[in-house]
């Protein structure tokens, strides 16, 4: 989307910052392809069925670790036992410089292990949680790709206020870890239709990578 002034790089809470048009055009055109290319298998893209049976909105499809309600596994078992893509090297090394990018200094102790890739469609959300199955405290990164979304940042006590409304868009980088790590989040909605049309994509990707400590 065009802006007629830059937007900033701004801390939303103690340890969680957002980084506007952090990924150029073309590292998202890569994305995108990578997404697609992982969506097929060898576990494929699904709606998570949750606990009480009823199944998430959006789609996920994950790498180097299977994340299930709630728990990860080296196996699908929630969806016939197939043995997770591999997590590639070059995706930490994104990571890392989006952990730099952020935090203002270079951190090559930052390993991630452990990718979910989820698509939005037009209706999907994801309600208020927290990113709490790993064993690592260590910061998780999310990138943003295609239509814009309502991403809702809260605090590491309730589903409740206090929280900061945040548009993500194409591109966007957002970084949380340290005092916010286990803060509550969400995507309230998507906004369809404002995805550059050269993107090719009609919806909304969010690639988040985290440390798993397992």
């Amino acid at each position: 989307m065009a802006q007629l002034l830059p937007r900033e790089r701004t801390e939303i809470a103690p340890g969680a910052f957002h980084v506007p048009d952090w990924l150029s055009p073309d590292q998202q055109r890569e994305l995108i392809a990578a997404c697609r290319d992982w969506a097929t298998g060898p576990v494929p893209m699904r709606n998570t069925r949750m606990p009480n049976g009823s199944h998430m909105s959006v789609q996920t499809v994950c790498l180097g670790w299977h994340w299930m309600p709630y728990r990860y596994s080296k196996t699908a078992d929630d969806v016939g036992g197939g043995t997770v893509a591999e997590f590639p090297s070059w995706l930490a090394g994104l990571g890392r410089d989006a952990v730099t990018a952020a935090y203002g200094e270079r951190d090559d102790s930052y390993e991630p292990d452990a990718a979910l890739i989820n698509f939005y469609d037009s209706t999907a959300k994801m309600g208020m949680h927290q990113d709490r199955e790993e064993k690592s405290l260590a910061p998780v990164v999310s990138l943003s790709i295609g239509d814009s979304c309502l991403f809702r940042f809260g605090n590491t006590e309730t589903r409740n206020k206090p929280w900061t409304d945040v548009r993500l868009e194409s591109g966007d980088l957002f970084v949380f870890g340290g005092a916010s790590r286990l803060a509550y989040h969400g995507v309230m909605k998507t906004y369809p239709g404002t995805a550059e049309p050269s993107l090719e994509l009609n919806g909304r990707l969010n690639i988040t990578l985290r440390v798993t400590g397992l």
